[in-house]
């Protein structure tokens, strides 16, 4: 029957080669994690501090189930003759006892060897993209994530729905990979996360901002703390500057830096140079852009118009993150504050992990990765790798990933229509009826 033919099935299948278990996150790189982190088992668990870091990326990918569901699915607790399953608080305690520092070190050793792979591949003039932008993460409602993160402030002094995470990212803009992040309190503006991303930028890449971080001390410690470190930022309304040369709509130009900037950073100069540039978007606006690419033979205006352009792909990188991946639940599973950074950090490892499977799979389907879903990529993983647990417990996430990247390439994109009338402000219904009472005039 149906049992038979499911045995025949998986017994036809080839066997797994061992060697390309570890292909994107090595064993290695775990035992460093937890060795490194100083989080490393010594009694002989069901859940290792190595399990863990395997099931916390692994609750980012099914976030529709419960921790215990997707223990026992993808067979992620080691083997024990006394006992068939895993207890709720035994989980509970294990993910205590690691903490988020592993995580958080994995996610900066893979994203750098990540972003590394195929890079030529998706350089602009021998330049590494990247953007980075802030966002924010709805936690818990719970008193030890609300007084840590804090929450949005509301008219009369109400207090805010949800706590909230504020988050600020590089992310490379050919594969939407997060290359690093800072977290913070809600509370806490973006510029001071930024500030200590900043050194920590590849060299030999243009990184594009929003005009919130045009700073002074943000782009010029950019410039001048690596080698071919380069910004791109549209400038501000309200923005001065003095022109040194150039023409109308690619000049250089001259600002000076506030005496608040310079009691913050005392090494930053008095002024600071960039290359301004006039763009137009489709709907007839004017930006300027501020640059610090000044060669204008290697660098016309088109091009970093084109760059700048690009910058709306960390916001789709956003929704993937936040919606796609989360699905209906838009909050956090932890209640602790330890627990959330675990969680975000978890999130973060696997969908640079799906990412960097499309973009492997564009690499070999000859398409940009942004061309192949997101969505449909993500649910097709999520259901061949149960699959493989239920018949075969691999015991290693990130080998299930490379099996699927043929299947990758058949998910394009689908183009919807262009809009077919002209944008219209239509008129406001009312929200009651309105009665109107003849009067008696006999």
């Amino acid at each position: 029957m149906l049992a038979d033919d499911l045995i025949c099935l998986v017994e036809s299948q080839p066997p797994v080669d061992l060697n390309r278990l570890g292909e994107h996150l090595p064993y290695d790189w775990i035992e460093n994690t937890v060795q490194a982190t100083g989080v490393a088992s010594i009694r002989r668990r069901r859940l290792p501090a190595q399990q863990v870091v395997w099931l916390v990326i692994a609750l980012a990918l099914y976030r529709h189930q419960s921790i215990s569901e997707v223990v026992d699915e993808l067979d992620l607790a080691l083997p024990a003759r006394d006992a068939s399953f895993v207890s709720k608080s035994a989980v509970t305690q294990a993910r205590q006892r690691t903490g988020a520092a592993p995580l958080a070190w994995l996610l900066r050793e893979s994203a750098s060897n990540w972003a590394a792979q195929d890079q030529a591949q998706y350089q602009f003039k021998g330049f590494s993209l990247y953007a980075m932008d802030g966002t924010t993460l709805r936690t818990a409602d719970s008193a030890a994530n609300r007084d840590h993160s804090g929450a949005p402030a509301c008219v009369h002094g109400r207090v805010g729905s949800y706590p909230q995470l504020r988050a600020v990212t590089l992310t490379a803009i050919p594969t939407h990979l997060v290359r690093d992040v800072e977290f913070g309190p809600y509370d806490i503006n973006e510029m001071p996360s930024a500030g200590k991303l900043i050194p920590r930028v590849p060299e030999n890449s243009i990184t594009v901002f929003d005009r919130g971080f045009l700073s002074a001390q943000i782009l010029c410690n950019l410039v001048a703390g690596g080698q071919n470190r380069h910004f791109i930022i549209p400038a501000k309304s309200n923005t001065c500057w003095d022109v040194v040369t150039g023409q109308p709509g690619d000049q250089m130009v001259r600002m000076r830096v506030s005496p608040q900037a310079r009691r913050k950073c005392p090494g930053l100069p008095e002024f600071w140079q960039a290359r301004a540039v006039l763009s137009v978007d489709a709907r007839g606006r004017q930006r300027t852009l501020l640059t610090s690419l000044t060669d204008r033979r290697r660098f016309k205006p088109a091009d970093i118009v084109a760059c700048y352009e690009r910058r709306w792909q960390i916001e789709t990188s956003y929704h993937e993150l936040k919606q796609s991946m989360l699905g209906m639940e838009l909050t956090l599973r932890s209640q602790t504050v330890e627990g959330v950074y675990q969680e975000v950090w978890g999130t973060l490892i696997a969908y640079n992990l799906i990412r960097l499977e499309i973009a492997k799979a564009a690499l070999e389907a000859r398409c940009a990765p942004e061309a192949l879903s997101f969505i449909r990529a993500f649910h097709t993983i999520q259901y061949e790798m149960t699959w493989a647990a239920a018949t075969r417990s691999y015991g290693k996430l990130p080998a299930l990933l490379t099996r699927l990247r043929e299947r990758l390439k058949q998910l394009p994109n689908e183009k919807r229509p262009g809009r077919c009338c002209a944008r219209a402000v239509k008129s406001r219904p009312f929200r009651y009826t309105v009665r109107y009472l003849k009067r008696d005039l006999n």
